[in-house]
């Protein structure tokens, strides 16, 4: 039996205080950490696992006049199994009863169904996903953890200032630190049961997670009788991570109907296992695409699907970094939005962040160097955006900051990207 490492994680910032007059309903794929997440926010709150069968009956036959006084302010995990707790959670709410309750569930399809039906204008939601690097090297009791630096790069409205204010490079011991942390999340991804095992075990849990999904997650939200279908189907979209979304080929290649492609995708999006990225196209030209690209949201998985065990490739590496950033994005819940930006002449960039005051073009390459070709989209687009332009950034695996070229373009190894800024 393997002890659970517990990391800190940055949701908990935004959470409420349960003094607080408020309904909050916290969802993420299954094993992100909901559960140790709220009992930690928490302790003074009582805590019941729906997973129980006994605990859904007990909840579902109890008089909803009585809820306040039997159950009162709570922690109701796994919400989902028993639907009719909705109902009476918001009675209790309206009338006074209780003042502060906490939902949880991996599904987040019914979810979102209980809540536009029973608690619309009451529910305060959050998402926590699979781990961050930021996440990995400090333990849950640990406070006052820096935010990384992708944080303070995409809430300023200049690059330099940022950049030029810390270390160029870091020191050994630092900086095998972070590498540490990143190699973990591009060879395993950010489950935290993963932290306390050994690699055998570690590809062993990702493969019954697999199975632990089909079973209980999808069971939740489509009720499949054939899972075949399904599994391949994940298989090939874990396959085609950072590539334009192309139903027809992946109805094809799957050996079902392109309706059935678009419902099954629409289930691992709302399962937190895959995400869109939208193109972006408003201010430029109509030659751009217009599709967008998928990702996988946790590396590990995205392995296990795949059955590939081996070296990292560019295709892995950017789908960390994609998934790094909007995780962060997500879990802040940023006023910031993510796109990618690809023409039909074969222009492209591999992100531009939207922020409150302009646009950061991110260019991701997985090798420790680089050239010159790698700004030449983002001087362009630059000179397209005008003033709405406010810097680029080449990230790579190299080792040191520096800037790169005008207009503000500079190379940032990831792992210092996903991680906090030393000071100077």
């Amino acid at each position: 039996m393997h002890d659970i490492v517990q990391k800190y994680r940055f949701l908990k910032r935004g959470l409420p205080a349960s003094s607080a007059r408020r309904l909050v309903v916290l969802t993420g794929a299954r094993q992100t950490g909901k559960t140790t997440l709220s009992r930690e926010k928490y302790p003074d709150l009582k805590y019941i696992n729906l997973d129980s069968p006994e605990n859904r009956e007990t909840l579902t036959h109890l008089l909803t006049a009585n809820w306040a006084a039997s159950v009162g302010c709570a922690v109701l995990d796994e919400a989902q199994k028993a639907p009719v707790v909705f109902e009476k959670v918001k009675y209790a709410f309206d009338e006074g009863g209780i003042s502060f309750t906490v939902l949880t569930g991996s599904s987040q399809i019914l979810l979102l169904k209980k809540i536009r039906e029973s608690l619309a204008g009451r529910a305060f939601f959050y998402e926590l996903w699979p781990m961050m690097q930021s996440e990995i090297n400090f333990s849950m009791d640990e406070e006052g953890v820096p935010e990384p630096l992708a944080h303070r790069l995409f809430t300023t409205v200049n690059l330099k200032s940022v950049l030029s204010h810390i270390p160029a490079a870091l020191l050994d011991k630092q900086d095998a630190e972070y590498l540490k942390a990143e190699n973990h999340i591009l060879q395993w991804g950010g489950m935290p049961a993963l932290l306390s095992l050994n690699d055998p075990d570690r590809w062993k849990w990702l493969k019954d997670y697999g199975y632990t999904y089909l079973e209980r997650d999808l069971s939740d939200l489509a009720r499949l009788n054939d899972l075949s279908p399904f599994r391949k189907f994940q298989k090939l979209t874990a396959l085609r991570s950072g590539m334009l979304l192309n139903y027809s080929e992946l109805a094809r290649d799957t050996g079902i109907s392109v309706d059935t492609a678009r419902r099954y995708l629409e289930y691992l999006r709302l399962s937190y296992q895959t995400f869109l990225l939208q193109p972006f196209y408003r201010y430029l030209t109509s030659s751009v695409v217009k599709s967008p690209k998928i990702y996988w949201t946790d590396i590990g998985i995205l392995r296990q699907l795949s059955g590939y065990k081996g070296e990292l490739t560019g295709e892995l590496y950017e789908t960390m970094v994609v998934s790094e950033l909007v995780k962060w994005i997500r879990t802040c819940q940023l006023d910031l939005e993510v796109y990618f930006y690809r023409t039909r002449s074969g222009m492209e960039l591999d992100l531009l962040i939207q922020t409150e005051t302009g646009f950061v073009g991110m260019e991701i390459k997985s090798r420790q160097t680089v050239v010159h070709k790698d700004v030449r989209v983002m001087k362009e687009l630059a000179s397209r955006l005008g003033a709405k332009w406010l810097g680029g950034i080449v990230v790579y695996r190299g080792n040191e900051i520096r800037q790169i070229g005008e207009p503000e373009i500079w190379a940032v190894p990831s792992r210092r990207l996903f991680q906090a800024p030393s000071p100077l």
